[in-house]
């Protein structure tokens, strides 16, 4: 293949992800973007794998690498949960990182690359030093990310002391390596400042993510993504591929805005989040200035939630975290589809910062083929919950918390929640009296027109929907 066909492929490729990106934007097009995104890659390999820069004799260790990975993302595919997709995801973005890492290091030792100026080599050294910088922090920040999302490391932030000036002391160290790496002359010289930064991104990715408490790992995640496009848009510059380069400002930039925008849905600062130190282990009770809500709640049975919803006229169902757990969501597919066939009006609110990833509950309720029309945003039905008879919480917490409102000392204050209260009955669904991931009490759950249906979510529903059926 010639460099201009091969230029002419990659632009395409790069239009067909750009519409994949926009076709993700709304769920009734999200499948068309996804196989966007799938022919702009398909295109993009085989440009580069027939390009000019690859030999005949490379052919045999391409295809090799490919089919091993291809074997493990068919594996992951079919073996993970829809519950582990935020830990697959996290891990994913680890291994762009680890990409980025290698590829510096291997481009920095090649000998082959002629430079017309010493100026262009010093450029091209201080995209592979900031490539590696970038690559390592994405890749031990993601680990740790995995790590907390799968349960394996506690969701407590680790906050150690004076973490900031850690953080400052190992910037500015990366600053000074640097002026040795770009000065060091050889490949020799300058390896030991190269491995030494390298090291300290590496560490302060663990640092990072560590500092980071439970109930900001849906921003932690987007985050990550975001890190992982600018590691592929700085390898780009690395093997000078325009279209990697492309690529990864997109998947950069978009991820940037994404993190922006639950940042703001939580009433949160970016900067803070990266700081660190908000949100404790879940299942305990956060330190707060605040009163401890006080009161009785009010249990309720299966029978009983179905008489209520049989009645109701208006219907609002909160997915959260433990509705992917149970893998509930088929049974409230059919909980709705038997109300809705009765007259009832079933909508669904979604929380920006709902599950442990941007849009969890959506891919979770796509999947069992919940008409999308119903599955609404938060600030596109807050203000139906007066109007509303039956508010119906599975397995949230967090983000129906009334204490964000009405608590200033509480560590969520501020964030917006679904006003779930402000129904005419709300139904929380739960195994305990546990706080969420945000380690913070509830006070809806004494509240006077809230009813507890405790046990797994799964088990309930189905007795749920047998008693509807009756």
């Amino acid at each position: 293949m010639s460099e201009g066909l091969q230029t002419v492929s990659y632009i395409g490729a790069t239009i067909l992800f750009i519409l994949s990106l926009g076709g993700l934007s709304n769920p009734e097009t999200s499948r068309r973007g996804n196989w966007y995104g799938i022919i702009g890659m398909t295109i993009a390999v085989l440009a580069t794998v027939f390009g000019p820069r690859v030999t005949p004799q490379g052919y045999a260790w391409i295809v090799g690498a490919m089919v091993v990975g291809g074997s493990i993302g068919l594996y992951a595919a079919r073996a993970v949960k829809m519950t582990q997709m935020p830990e697959l995801v996290a891990i994913m973005h680890s291994l762009v990182g680890l990409a980025a890492c290698t590829i510096g290091f291997a481009s920095f030792i090649d000998t082959s690359t002629v430079f017309a100026t010493a100026a262009e080599q010093t450029i091209h050294e201080m995209e592979i030093y900031i490539g590696v910088l970038i690559g390592a922090v994405t890749f031990s920040g993601s680990v740790i990310a995995f790590g907390k999302l799968s349960g394996k490391i506690s969701g407590k932030p680790m906050l150690l002391p004076a973490r900031h000036f850690l953080n400052l002391a190992g910037l500015l160290a990366v600053i000074w390596f640097a002026y040795q790496f770009l000065t060091a002359g050889s490949i020799q010289a300058g390896m030991l400042p190269f491995i030494v930064m390298t090291v300290i991104a590496l560490l302060f990715g663990i640092h990072m993510v560590m500092a980071i408490g439970g109930a900001d790992m849906p921003v932690v995640v987007s985050m990550l993504n975001s890190y992982s496009g600018w590691a592929a848009a700085a390898t780009g510059f690395m093997l000078s591929n325009d279209l990697l380069i492309v690529v990864g400002a997109l998947v950069g930039s978009s991820g940037a805005i994404l993190s922006y925008i639950m940042c703001r849905a939580m009433n949160r600062h970016f900067l803070s989040v990266i700081a660190g130190g908000f949100g404790t282990g879940g299942g305990t009770v956060a330190k707060s200035d605040g009163v401890a809500p006080v009161g009785e709640v009010t249990p309720i049975s299966a029978v009983e939630t179905a008489e209520l919803l049989r009645e109701a006229k208006n219907v609002i169902i909160v997915p959260g975290y433990g509705m992917a757990v149970a893998q509930a969501q088929h049974t409230v597919y059919e909980i709705t589809k038997l109300l809705r066939e009765k007259g009832v009006n079933v909508r669904f609110g979604i929380h920006p910062v709902a599950g442990r990833m941007p849009g969890h509950m959506n891919v979770l309720l796509a999947e069992a083929k919940v008409p999308y029309d119903i599955v609404l945003e938060m600030d596109e039905l807050n203000e139906d919950f007066p109007d509303t008879d039956v508010a119906m919480v599975i397995g949230a917490n967090d983000i129906v918390n009334p204490a964000a409102q009405d608590d200033p000392t509480s560590p969520i204050a501020g964030m917006p929640v679904l006003e779930v209260w402000k129904a005419k009955t709300s139904i929380v669904m739960k195994r305990s009296m546990a706080s969420g991931y945000a380690g913070v009490d509830n006070p809806l759950f004494y509240k006077e027109n809230n009813r507890m249906l405790f046990g797994d979510a799964k088990k309930m529903l189905d007795e749920v929907y047998t008693a509807l059926k009756a």
